[in-house]
């Protein structure tokens, strides 16, 4: 197994979803991100690349979920899911709760963990949220994937659940 590969099956995976849309930042078929080769796989049609604007991105996969889509909102970095934090923790994960249930937007979270070799993409670019995020987040699942094992059997529960998954 190889970790970049069962990330590119995990992509395929979910984009067979009749609902499922890909947006974020270099999701386009020449995107510039560590990521967007894992997307190789997924159709044009089923992707939408977003500007730097973070908050904007995770408000419009909330409504685009509320509308009945599966979005599946790509942040190359936990550094960039920081500016979208407004939009996850004060409508996407309490939604469910000041809505008594009746609205429960599911959204898939992709973020990555960057890796400092063999370049350092510096300080502003190289950390890891995963704990502060999850202490933040009452109906949004957190998943970390260490291993490639793990990936496709979290990405399939993460289809197959009711609530948002990051």
């Amino acid at each position: 197994m190889n970790y970049f590969v069962e990330l590119c099956r995990a992509m395929q995976m979910l984009s067979a979803h009749r609902k499922a849309v890909f947006i974020g930042q270099g999701v386009a078929p020449h995107g510039g991100t560590s990521m967007s080769q894992t997307f190789q796989h997924v159709p044009e049609r089923k992707r939408l690349e977003f500007p730097v604007a973070e908050d904007l991105q995770m408000g419009t996969a909330i409504g685009m979920a509320l509308g009945g889509y599966l979005p599946i909102c790509i942040f190359p970095r936990w550094n960039f899911v920081i500016c979208g934090l407004n939009q996850l923790v004060n409508h996407l994960d309490r939604l469910p709760i000041y809505s008594a249930g009746g609205y429960r937007p599911k959204v898939i979270i992709r973020v990555a963990v960057p890796s400092t070799k063999p370049f350092n993409p510096q300080s502003q670019h190289d950390d890891d949220f995963t704990e502060a995020i999850d202490m933040m987040l009452r109906t949004v699942n957190v998943v970390t994937l260490p291993r490639e094992e793990g990936i496709m059997p979290s990405y399939q529960r993460a289809m197959d659940d009711e609530g948002s998954t990051l």
